[in-house]
Formats: C-alpha cells, sequence, structure tokens
C-alpha cells in the first residue's frame, strides 16, 4: 500500500526532492544514493522533469525483479502513485486535429499537460504533474465536458505536444486554402529550389510540413508501404508495418489531393495527369542521415488517385542471408547454385514475399569488379550502383524478351529477369542461360516443384528445364515474435504431429507466443525473417521431369532428395522461438496429406 504522497510545493508540481523521498519511502532506491543526487542536483537550472532527471542515473530498482530505472518504467510508477491509468503516447493513434482544438498549445505547455482526444463527453488529457490538479474544474466548464486524467512519459509529451499542434496547424492552413490545387510546378528543377525557399507561398509550406511528417514517422515505425487511398469525403493514411496494414490518419479529400500533387512532385510524374496509372521514385534522408529509396504507383480510383510507396532501405538488400533467415545449410546451398557459372536459378513465392530482397542481396554479393552484372526489371526496385538496370517499357513495345534480347549483345556475365511471365521471356532465359550465362529469376508459383511445372505449362519443352535450371528456391516472410515480450507456451504432441506430418521433426519442450509491449507496438511482433524450400534439380529428379510430369510424384520425390518443404522450416523457426504456428499457417501451404 503506497504511503500519502506529501509534497513541498503548494500548486502540486512534482519536485526532484518529492520524488525521490516517494521513491525511498515505497524501498525503491538508497536514501545516500537519493540524497548525493538531491544535493548535486539542488542547483541545476536545466528545468527536466524530476522522472527524466532520475531516469538518467540509471539506478538499478531496489524491488526484485531489480530493473534499471527507465523514464517509462518512472512514469508507470507515478501513475500508480497518483492512482491515474498510464497512458502510452502512439503518435499513429493520435487525432491530431481533434486533440489540438481542445485547447491552446500556450495553455498546454504552462500546465506541462497534452491533449489526447475526447469521446462520450469526456476529454483525455495526459499529464507529466498527476499533483497539480487546480486546472481541471475550470476546464470541465469551458470544453462542458468530464476531465480524464491519464499520466503520459514526460519525454514524449515534450516531443509530440508541439508535434500535435504544428500539424494540426498545417491540416487547416491547408484545408483552409484548398491546398489540392498546387499543380504550378512541374520539373524537377524548380522543386529542389521550392522545396530551399524559405519565403515559400504559405499555402504550399503547409502541405510540404504534412508530407515531411508523413515520411518521418513512416521511417520511425519501420512502414514497408505508405498508403494514401481515397474514399468519398474522406481519405485514408495507412502504414503497412511488418505485413499488416494499421490505418494511421484520414484526411479531408483537398488535403489527401494536395499530398499526393505533392509526392507525385518529388517523384517527377505528371501531376495534371490523374486518369491513369504512373510510376516514380524519391530517394531521401531518414532523421538519421540513412539514405531511403521509395518506389511510387499510383492508380486511378472511384474517388480520386490512390498512391502507394514502398519503402527500400539499402542495408535490408545488403544483409547476409543468415540475416534473411537462411539457416546454414540452406545458405550453403544457395551459395553451391550462384556459383555456377551458367543455369537458371528460380525464386518463387506470392507478392511481398522478399524475393527481390533476396535476389538483390544474392547480386549485391555476385557483382565483383571482374563480372558484369545486368538486370531487366519492371520497374527498376532500387537503384544500384553495382550493377547494370534496365527497365521494361511496355508504352515503347520494350518487353522483358526484348531486354534480355538486348543484354546479350552487352558481354554480360549474370543476368536477372524480374520475372518470367511468358513463353518469349522464358525462352529468352533458357538461352541466355544455354550461352554461358548465370541467370536469376522469379516467378508466381506456391511452391518449388511447382514451378517446374508452369514451365512445361507456358510451353518450355522439358529438355530445356532439364539442361538449364539450377535450383528453384519458395519463399514466405513471417512475423518474428518480439524478444523484449515474448511469453513461453506449452504445446501438445498432439498440435505439433499435426503440423510436422510425417517428418521426424522433435516437439520443442515449449514454443513461444506473443504479448505486446513498447518495443512492438504492443502487436507481439517485430520484423519478418524468411521461410525457405530448396528444391535442387537432381540426375534423379530431370528423369521425372517430362512433357507430363506429374506434381505429387516430383514433390515427393524431391522431399525424399533432401527438399525441406516450407512449413517443416518454418516449424524449426517456431521451435527455436522465432515465430508462432498461426503466423505460418497464415503463410505457408499445408502438408500434401497421403
Amino acid at each position: 500500500m503506497n504511503k500519502p504522497v506529501v509534497l513541498s510545493n503548494p500548486t502540486g508540481r512534482l519536485t526532484l526532492g518529492d520524488v525521490l523521498r516517494m521513491l525511498v519511502n515505497d524501498g525503491m532506491v538508497d536514501k545516500v544514493q537519493a540524497e548525493k543526487l538531491y544535493k548535486d542536483r539542488k542547483l541545476d537550472s536545466s528545468k527536466l522533469h524530476p522522472l527524466v532527471v532520475i531516469g538518467e542515473q540509471k539506478w538499478k530498482n531496489l524491488l526484485p525483479p531489480h530493473k534499471a530505472f527507465t523514464v517509462e518504467a518512472l512514469s508507470h510508477w507515478l501513475a500508480a502513485r497518483a492512482g491515474l491509468d498510464f497512458y502510452h503516447i502512439d503518435p499513429l493513434k493520435l487525432d491530431f486535429g481533434a486533440a489540438a482544438k481542445l485547447f491552446a498549445q500556450g495553455y498546454a505547455e504552462r500546465l506541462k499537460i497534452m491533449p489526447i482526444g475526447a469521446k462520450n463527453g469526456e476529454a483525455i488529457i495526459a499529464t507529466t504533474e498527476p499533483f497539480s490538479t487546480e486546472w481541471i474544474p475550470d476546464l470541465e466548464r469551458l470544453l462542458k465536458m468530464k476531465v480524464k486524467l491519464v499520466v503520459a512519459n514526460p519525454l514524449e509529451v515534450s516531443r509530440y505536444l508541439p508535434e500535435i499542434y504544428n500539424l494540426a496547424h498545417s491540416m487547416s492552413a491547408a484545408d483552409a486554402s484548398k491546398a489540392g490545387q498546387i499543380v504550378g510546378v512541374q520539373n524537377f528543377e524548380q522543386l529542389v529550389e521550392l522545396g530551399k525557399d524559405k519565403n515559400l507561398d504559405a499555402n504550399e509550406q503547409h502541405v510540404v510540413n504534412i508530407v515531411d511528417w508523413l515520411f518521418k514517422y513512416a521511417f520511425e515505425q519501420r512502414a514497408s508501404d505508405i498508403h494514401l487511398e481515397p474514399r468519398r469525403g474522406m481519405g485514408f493514411m495507412r502504414f503497412r508495418i511488418d505485413g499488416v496494414l494499421h490505418q494511421v490518419y484520414q484526411l479531408p479529400p483537398n488535403i489527401m489531393n494536395a499530398i499526393t500533387s505533392r509526392i507525385k512532385l518529388l517523384g517527377r510524374m505528371d501531376m495534371v495527369e490523374k486518369r491513369r496509372p504512373q510510376d516514380g521514385r524519391i530517394k531521401t534522408l531518414a532523421a538519421n542521415g540513412q539514405e531511403i529509396e521509395l518506389r511510387l504507383s499510383t492508380m486511378p480510383t472511384a474517388f480520386g488517385e490512390k498512391l502507394v510507396m514502398r519503402i527500400f532501405t539499402p542495408e535490408v538488400s545488403a544483409s547476409d542471408f543468415l540475416t534473411l533467415g537462411f539457416s546454414k545449410a540452406q545458405a550453403a546451398t544457395w551459395n553451391t547454385w550462384t556459383k555456377v557459372p551458367n543455369g537458371i536459378i528460380l525464386v518463387t513465392g506470392p507478392t511481398g514475399s522478399g524475393k527481390t530482397t533476396t535476389l538483390y542481396a544474392t547480386l549485391r554479393q555476385l557483382a565483383t569488379p571482374e563480372v558484369n552484372v545486368c538486370t531487366v526489371e519492371e520497374p527498376i526496385e532500387m537503384v544500384e550502383p553495382a550493377f547494370n538496370q534496365m527497365q521494361v517499357q511496355s508504352n515503347i513495345g520494350l518487353n522483358f524478351a526484348d531486354c534480355i534480347r538486348t543484354l546479350m549483345r552487352q558481354d554480360p556475365d549474370i543476368i536477372m529477369v524480374g520475372e518470367i511471365r511468358d513463353l518469349e521471356t522464358a525462352d529468352m532465359a533458357i538461352q541466355a542461360a544455354l550461352t554461358g550465362h548465370l541467370v536469376l529469376s522469379t516467378l508466381h508459383t506456391n511452391d518449388s516443384p511447382s514451378a517446374v511445372t508452369r514451365l512445361l505449362d507456358l510451353g518450355v519443352p522439358s529438355y530445356l528445364i532439364h539442361s538449364t535450371v539450377l535450383g528453384i528456391m519458395a519463399q514466405r516472410l513471417v512475423r518474428t515474435l518480439c524478444s523484449s515480450c515474448k511469453a513461453p507456451a506449452p504445446i501438445e504432441q498432439a498440435e505439433w504431429d499435426k503440423l510436422v506430418g510425417d517428418f521426424k521433426l522433435a516437439k520443442p519442450e515449449h514454443i513461444y507466443k506473443p504479448v505486446g509491449c513498447l518495443e512492438c507496438r504492443n502487436t507481439g511482433f517485430r520484423g519478418r525473417s524468411g521461410i525457405y524450400e530448396m528444391l535442387t534439380i537432381t540426375p534423379t529428379l530431370r528423369k521425372l521431369i517430362m512433357p507430363d510430369t506429374n506434381l505429387a510424384d516430383l514433390t515427393k520425390l524431391a522431399q525424399r532428395e533432401g527438399m525441406q518443404p516450407l512449413i517443416i522450416n518454418g516449424a524449426e523457426k517456431i521451435a527455436a522461438g522465432i515465430t508462432t504456428i498461426e503466423e505460418l499457417l497464415k503463410v505457408a501451404p499445408p502438408l500434401e496429406q497421403d
């Protein structure tokens, strides 16, 4: 039971002495340590919140489990001490516009409070001074609603309080100016100057601020895609994080149009053309100085242009294979395939399963000064200086097959073909492999053996598959459990047997389940890892590849020859505590039952 709180300041504002005394009384901090800090900081004029000062000391809590004090942990303690709820400020869940309307920025800064939102006749307000409450009756009278006070981390309040008001101001100013009409600046050079100009027309500056905020938060939240989706009367902004879409914000249609126009301008796209799809790209820097590339794609919809931005961070494609999720044996097999001077290596899987990342990581390793690496893509995913990239241009009749034909005259050693989707492209890739080149490409099939039947369906003769295909790898991405909060969970033998079938894979003592914490935004997952199925075309398998190949027989033989199915590779990751059964079953095809 907490002892009653007696404060030295009549206003209820916390002093360093008050907080230290409470921590000592609660048996969490050593009295001598507390007195020393109080004396050292007595004349300190930095105006830091007491919790921040104590958090900087990295003291360990005297109570079990003896974790180091963080400002976050101290804020949780203070909330409990004051009998209030703790509130974690998540910028992606805040309605900036509605929160900023509750009261002015100056009032918020003076009282060390932050508006969170209002619902059901109740205003939710975060504070860093839970014992200073004399302002509540006046505010309730003014707002004509009850105030629900919650305690927040002072570092988060000082960071997000100005941003709430700045963004809300930009939104309302852009709305008032009907900013959807910013179509005057057409070329890229003018835009660069426009970004530098401090005397920029205010209407456009508001939109610039909103776009800057959008990119900044997308990078911070590890988003892989940003979606701007117009709807009737409202536009939605969504981020894809670890493969799952999260709604971030709702925008009035005219602001959505303005943001789309601004981003199209940055991507050197035709801003006036809204009736046909367009592609573009932007290269920018994150807050930490890291270079980030965005690939843009627009699509006309019933309510306006939908814009999707795919975010590429260079270190992902620079990852080694073990970081991507390969086991040591899989990495060794992949390296064996890619060391062969000529032949075809295929990577299969649905859209968004990480095929491009695997291929770029491979090409980066292979692109030494002694070899000429060329790619044919639609569109070029990431601009990579280590190799020569060519883009398919359907509007001028330049397709995959024509591009490969051109590359063959460019003295290549290694060719990457974005996708084999017709017989002509397959023929050109096979010709390239037969004439002494290593060709890497992708196919959209469910598993590795299906790639063989897909090539046969396209019309590729079986004898050409025998002589050119070295190996086929199917892959998927599974969300990985957050290492900060995952918890062990029991698993029954029957449940494990159902997952792994006839494969001899020992049941682990326990598996892990997601919990949710600040590190993973309460999802229980943080990041993604690949699972792989690798089919080496052995002499035995070649005999089975005929014009009327039976897929089930081919799969069984491949497994006897050592191919580990996707679901078994995923089961190994479950046993290692990397992911969950639910995540695996979402992406991996189940084992064929006899």
